[in-house]
């Protein structure tokens, strides 16, 4: 059992299933370990916002732990102008807020994010990223999502990448479930 149950991570819960959503993309970065505080303050104020979370678990005192933890720590994503900026400013959790220049390929970067997400596979959040084959997924909840494969150990890793961050997050994919892009 998570220490904490998995709380609201998207407000509104369609958030990145429409297409028609108002406002620009902001990336808050945050204090240390204070995105799901700001989360709830967002939630509250009914503030559009995108928080990814992965599942963890680890071994702690002989009892195993589990918990979700955010895939891009001290990051979370706001939707909405700059009076939406404005309240999530005065909480005094941001450290700053990131203007994004290219709101189009962050919206499909965390659209892409969202679907790895919600598909239940499990995830690892990836640094600093290196480039890779572009391959196509053919099968499955993700089926015709295109990303970058990286090898861990014997392991093949589909990885979705959020380039204004430079960060993304994979899962493990077996060598039938994708075909390489031209």
């Amino acid at each position: 059992m998570p220490l904490l149950e998995l709380e609201p991570y998207v407000c509104p819960p369609n958030l990145l299933s429409d297409a028609d959503e108002a406002g620009q993309w902001w990336a808050l970065h945050t204090r240390p370990r204070a995105e799901k505080s700001l989360a709830r303050r967002l939630l509250a104020r009914h503030i559009a916002f995108f928080l990814p979370l992965y599942h963890r678990e680890w071994r702690s005192g002989g009892r195993l732990r589990s918990s979700y933890l955010p895939i891009f720590p001290s990051y979370i994503f706001l939707r909405g102008d700059g009076e939406a900026r404005q309240h999530a400013l005065e909480t005094n959790l941001v450290v700053r807020a990131l203007e994004v220049n290219d709101q189009i390929r962050l919206d499909q970067d965390l659209r892409r994010v969202y679907q790895l997400v919600v598909s239940g596979s499990p995830l690892s959040p990836e640094e600093r990223l290196v480039s890779g084959a572009r391959v196509e997924i053919l099968s499955g909840p993700l089926a015709g999502m295109a990303g970058t494969i990286l090898r861990r150990g014997k392991h093949k890793r589909f990885l979705v990448e959020v380039e204004f961050l430079q960060r993304g997050v994979s899962i493990t994919l077996e060598s039938w479930m994708f075909r390489p892009l031209p």
